[in-house]
């Protein structure tokens, strides 16, 4: 019997293989965070971009090459925001520095003008806020109600209905925009709040109604079976149980039906002309003497842009949940 010695093995250092892998993993962190950030820089250039052109006088709003460094000037807003006559040699020499006139004249008289009263700017930005905020609301409300219905209750036909609620998505604006005007036309909800309100909330309505179906299949229908048992009715049920659970399901909604509304510019430039007119088909037709206001259309853009940035970011908690939610399903 030969006698054999064991040999024991050098012992695994799992320290230094938790090492590897946390550094590893680490890299993989900082890599990917660089690559956000790099997207997010290059998305968000048209944007910086625009809020410069806003604040630069119209001379360094065209100048080629562009202007990285300049004195920031609130011509543009002035032009924006006010309705301007051009003034003469002699109306000129009278005024002098201006020092005696407000500042808003004080920079219309740089340009040989004077301010003779107020542009429809904030009025047209009033009814964004009025039919985007009012079509959001009722789109979101009644998508909410119609959603929990197809969620919940044994609908003859359901799939059909379905298919065509999301069928008004699949239409592009410019088809049915005729057919509409000729309808406005004759019922006369042409260039009114309600008909527009009515026009986007019809259009949204399909859009949150399949994407809060989603997020309704996904609350446990116990939960309103056990509050039911209870003694609650179904509407205090729906009330107290589906709605809260619902909340991201209904932020995210609420902000792409805005989005949709507050963005939309082939129905507003069509179906309007002065009363119900919006910020979007009026932005791009901003002219002054001379030629098109760079800054004054940057200015306005930049001022279209805050209400959904504010929006966007009291929402914020719920928006990222909301878009994710329902994303992985179990088999």
């Amino acid at each position: 019997m030969t006698n054999s010695t064991y040999t024991p093995s050098a012992p695994v250092n799992y320290s230094t293989r938790v090492d590897k892998v946390g550094g590893g993993y680490r890299v993989g962190v900082t890599v990917r965070a660089i690559i956000a950030v790099f997207i997010a820089f290059v998305m968000l250039v048209p944007v910086f971009w625009m809020a410069m052109t806003a604040f630069k006088s119209r001379p360094e709003a065209v100048s080629a090459p562009p202007t990285l460094f300049f004195q920031p000037t609130l011509e543009g807003f002035v032009s924006l925001l006010t309705a301007r006559r051009q003034l003469t040699q002699t109306e000129i020499a009278e005024l002098g520095d201006g020092s005696q006139l407000d500042w808003a004249n004080q920079i219309a008289l740089l340009r040989g003008q004077t301010i003779i009263g107020q542009s429809a700017f904030l009025r047209q930005l009033l009814n964004s806020l009025i039919i985007a905020g009012a079509s959001t609301f009722f789109s979101v409300a009644f998508g909410v109600l119609s959603a929990y219905a197809f969620s919940r209750f044994n609908i003859p036909g359901k799939d059909d209905l379905l298919f065509f609620i999301l069928s008004q998505r699949m239409l592009p604006a410019v088809v049915v925009t005729i057919p509409i005007f000729l309808m406005y036309k004759e019922t006369g909800l042409y260039d009114t709040h309600f008909g527009m309100i009515l026009l986007y909330t019809s259009f949204n309505l399909s859009f949150s109604v399949w994407l809060l179906k989603g997020f309704i299949d996904e609350i446990p229908k116990e939960y309103e079976e056990a509050a039911l048992v209870d003694g609650y009715t179904r509407l205090q049920a729906f009330r107290k149980i589906v709605l809260p659970q619902a909340v991201t399901g209904i932020a995210a909604t609420t902000v792409f039906s805005l989005i949709f509304s507050w963005n939309e510019y082939a129905f507003a430039l069509m179906l309007t002309s002065d009363v119900a007119r919006t910020a979007p088909p009026s932005i791009p037709l901003v002219l002054g003497t001379g030629g098109i206001e760079w800054a004054a259309i940057a200015a306005g853009s930049l001022a279209f842009l805050i209400p959904v940035v504010i929006v966007t970011f009291v929402l914020r908690r719920h928006l990222l949940r909301g878009v994710t939610f329902g994303a992985i399903r179990k088999g």
